[in-house]
């Protein structure tokens, strides 16, 4: 397998930065996780939309404090700070809202199929087989300028599935590559980030109102662990099971037991069990 080319932070800047969509964009070659580079930014006053892309990872972090490696020039690894001013109660919808950005952009330049496992992961495959292609992880970090949010996105881009761990939740890792796209990381970096420009514009406009500026409907439709049977765990001893039935306005998966209860869900690792 070739050497992969790597990112030109000039061209990218010109793109994203130059076209106004973002404050400011730097390139690493490489670090031990953007999320923190980032959030050590924001607690100094670093602007809204701030951008860092780096082309390898070393100690990227996941939820639930699980850590990965990434190859040099294989992914893409990118995380934005934002300052939004919306109500601090919308923003658990960053990742969200970040992954409606994400697979949609996915379908829109490759033609491969994606969809959501709330909260955090992109798959990618056929519907009945599903694959993790990227996680998103959201922080919330204090600076002098109040309160920002840390939001990374690592990618799958040129992979092959072999060299790919398996992910959380069991299920097998794979990249746009390994579903048999051709990527170019530099158009598919500028358009999952003017596609999150969009999404965040739309969502600052609405005041953090999913439902008035449409972004919780599109989530339900990309989101198949809607329909699905789940487990959610919460911790080594606790877990809930039963229907994935809807997500709410507040992000929350709302779980319906066997027995009837119903519970809204805002943070556990979930596990799709069968199909309904």
């Amino acid at each position: 397998m070739s050497a992969p080319i790597l990112l030109d932070g000039e061209r990218l800047r010109a793109r994203l930065v130059g076209g106004g969509l973002y404050t400011a964009l730097d390139l690493v070659t490489v670090t031990g996780s953007t999320n923190t580079d980032l959030a050590a930014a924001a607690e100094r006053g670093a602007a809204d939309r701030t951008v860092l892309i780096a082309e390898e990872q070393q100690a990227g972090r996941g939820r639930m404090q699980r850590q990965w490696a990434s190859p040099r020039g294989y992914g893409l690894f990118v995380s934005v700070l934002l300052r939004p001013g919306v109500p601090q109660t919308s923003l658990a919808w960053l990742p969200l809202i970040a992954g409606v950005a994400l697979a949609e952009t996915v379908d829109r330049t490759t033609g491969v199929r994606a969809a959501l496992k709330w909260p955090n992961d992109l798959l990618l495959g056929d519907g009945e087989e599903w694959s993790k292609g990227a996680g998103i992880l959201a922080e919330a970090v204090a600076g002098p300028e109040g309160i920002a949010v840390v939001l990374g996105m690592g990618i799958n881009l040129l992979q092959r599935r072999e060299d790919l761990p398996r992910g959380a939740g069991g299920l097998p890792a794979t990249s746009l590559a390994a579903e048999g796209a051709e990527v170019d990381r530099e158009e598919f970096a500028v358009a999952l980030l003017t596609a999150f420009a969009d999404v965040d514009d739309q969502w600052r406009a609405a005041a953090g109102d999913v439902v008035a500026c449409g972004l919780l409907d599109r989530y339900r439709r990309l989101c198949t662990t809607l329909g699905q049977q789940v487990r959610v765990e919460f911790g080594a001893d606790e877990q809930l099971r039963g229907m994935a039935t809807d997500i709410d306005p507040s992000g929350r998966l709302v779980v319906r037991a066997e027995e009837g209860q119903v519970t809204a869900v805002s943070a556990g690792d979930v596990v799709h069990l069968r199909r309904a």
